[in-house]
């Protein structure tokens, strides 16, 4: 099955909203601040949070930004499978330059182990699209990634907003981004990822 780009209807509009403040770019910036802030224990670890944040959502996202500028993507989407492969380059790159900075400098250990669960998770989509041919969703993937590192370093209680990876699954099919298989896919590889470096 073949994912479209849109599928009009009822609760389009709300999916879209909904979509595009879940966006992967908004987690990351509000996540791992947050997680910074936790490891850290004061607003230096918050610091090293953004700086995380900079590197694994603004940069990529400004670079998706430049490309869709020149032409080569319609928006942040990237509907065609095909493209998406100097994304993930872009991303494995600007995470693993902030991973050394971190460990140069001296940053919080869940910060940097926070970088390193991204990083991983990355290869693991880069593999999928590229070796599977498959369009896992990103979105999804860095929701649950997200939330699973809040959940491990600040708290149990974070583990509630799951039911926002959940609503972004559902955006992503709804919109005809994904399919089902293709979010569960990614909220999955996200989640084991994420565990696998914090726990």
């Amino acid at each position: 099955m073949t994912a479209s780009t849109s599928v009009p209807g009822r609760g389009e509009q709300p999916a879209r909203a909904i979509t595009n403040l879940l966006k992967p770019v908004h987690v990351l910036l509000a996540g791992l601040t947050g997680i910074g802030l936790a490891a850290g224990g004061s607003w230096a670890g918050a610091l090293w949070g953004l700086f995380a944040a900079l590197c694994a959502g603004l940069l990529p996202a400004g670079y998706i930004d430049w490309e869709k500028r020149r032409g080569r993507w319609g928006d942040r989407h990237v509907v065609d499978r095909a493209s998406r492969r100097p994304i993930f380059l872009v991303i494995l790159g600007s995470i693993g330059f902030a991973a050394a900075v971190m460990v140069l400098a001296g940053a919080p250990g869940d910060v940097l182990r926070a970088m390193v669960a991204l990083w991983v998770m990355t290869v693991g989509l880069l593999v999928v699209n590229d070796a599977g041919k498959w369009k896992i969703s990103v979105d999804c993937a860095v929701a649950s990634s997200v939330v699973t590192m809040l959940t491990v370093v600040a708290g149990p209680w974070w583990s509630a907003a799951y039911c926002l990876t959940l609503l972004v699954c559902w955006t992503r099919v709804h919109l005809g981004y994904h399919t089902t298989a293709q979010t569960a896919a990614g909220t999955a590889l996200g989640m084991a990822t994420t565990l696998l470096w914090l726990v």
